[in-house]
């Protein structure tokens, strides 16, 4: 029996075959938990691509927040959705060179999971770029996991985080302003692992992987580093670019301001790009967006009108009966041509504020689709709900 729904993830276009794996470090709550993806050596047959969805939780739990919980969510969610695969080469060895690559840090936004954006990760790894993917374990996460942290003598146990909805009572700023500050230091915690790896120093994988994280070993441009994500994601980049200098400047999809606190918009002081669907941002959220880069650092705002805000992840790529039921209102524009002007405008950026090389001729390629989808600003219409 065919699945109800299909998932199909395009392969990267740049000029090297994209390799990824998945890195966890610590074991419990304080750990760091990210999918790798980067140039790697040769791509994998399609037999051996690895699956979209690492674990059931995942799907499970990718429905419930949409409201498909319990057991149905838990049972059906294979059928659903089938078993769709990532055009990756799973644990394939890195690109070899003494040159240093450039790195980005994605998170996902709320209710999400680190393998949602492997069309976006993959397109930037297949460039040249370094990007790990953050698998937020803050309760923002469709479903998450850390491990018990006994003695050496036991045996690791999983504990799986769920994802954390509001309460009744509870004021929903203060649950996500924390979890926007965890998620911030996730990205920064992501950033200090490279890093030691970059020098050198062991650094153990608990995941079953064969990649030899020593590969990365004087391979990382700690001069380069971006920051990126998309709604939730997106305003924890912003807040990163607040945590710590590493971060040089970030691409912001869609950012879900609510968030941030007032009081943060004016250390907001670095290059960014924001890309914005038609319907998502408010007039309220436009104004703290407006709020930020007051010392006249590089602020970029787009608005792509065939797009929708669930167009930014793979679920863009869902077809089928039941696809508009997990997505919800679905995009104008082919999706995969939505995704290459995020990806073109995306790459434009990181170089120019990156200091590498101009990539122009992608946005060239796209010029007549930018110029009938792209605003160069904010939709003067706003309806969404934040």
């Amino acid at each position: 029996m065919g699945s109800a729904v299909s998932l199909r993830i395009p392969p990267a276009a740049g000029v090297h075959p994209v390799g990824c794996a998945d890195v966890l470090v610590g074991g419990g709550k304080e750990g760091c938990f990210f999918r790798l993806f980067y140039p790697c050596t040769s791509p994998a047959a399609p037999a051996a691509h690895p699956p979209w969805c690492p674990r059931p939780e995942y799907l499970a739990g990718l429905l419930g927040v949409r409201g498909w919980e319990g057991t149905a969510a838990q049972y059906g969610a294979s059928f659903i959705l089938g078993n769709p695969k990532i055009p990756v080469t799973w644990n394939g060895s890195l690109l070899p060179g003494t040159d240093r690559r450039p790195l980005v840090i994605f998170s996902h936004g709320l209710g999400g999971f680190r393998t949602l954006y492997s069309f976006l990760c993959m397109e930037l790894a297949s460039r040249g770029f370094l990007v790990a993917a953050i698998e937020h374990r803050d309760g923002s996460a469709c479903a998450a996991y850390h491990f018990s942290e006994g003695d050496a003598s036991s045996s690791l146990q999983e504990i799986w985080v769920p994802y954390k909805r509001v309460q009744p009572g509870m004021k929903e700023f203060y649950l996500r302003n924390y979890q926007i500050h965890q998620r911030a230091s996730e990205c920064v915690r992501a950033v200090r692992i490279l890093e030691d790896i970059d020098n050198g120093r062991q650094v153990c994988n608990i995941m079953d992987s064969d990649f030899r994280l020593d590969s990365l070993k004087d391979r990382i441009d700690f001069n380069r580093v971006a920051v990126m994500g998309h709604s939730f994601g997106g305003a924890t980049a912003l807040l990163s670019l607040v945590k710590d200098n590493i971060f040089k400047c970030a691409v912001v999809l869609d950012a879900w301001m609510f968030p941030l606190e007032d009081t943060s918009y004016q250390y907001i002081q670095k290059p960014i790009l924001l890309i914005n669907t038609a319907s998502f941002q408010t007039g309220e959220s436009i104004q703290k967006i407006k709020r930020m880069n007051s010392g006249g650092a590089d602020l970029k705002y787009l608005t792509v009108k065939g797009c929708v805000h669930q167009t930014q992840t793979d679920l863009a790529f869902l077809t089928g009966y039941f696809a508009n039921k997990i997505m919800g209102p679905q995009a104008t524009m082919d999706p995969l041509q939505c995704l290459k002007i995020h990806v073109a405008f995306s790459l434009d950026f990181l170089h120019k504020h990156l200091d590498l090389a101009s990539c122009v001729p992608m946005l060239e390629d796209l010029k007549e689709v930018i110029q009938a989808q792209v605003i160069c600003g904010f939709p003067i219409r706003n309806d969404s709900k934040l």
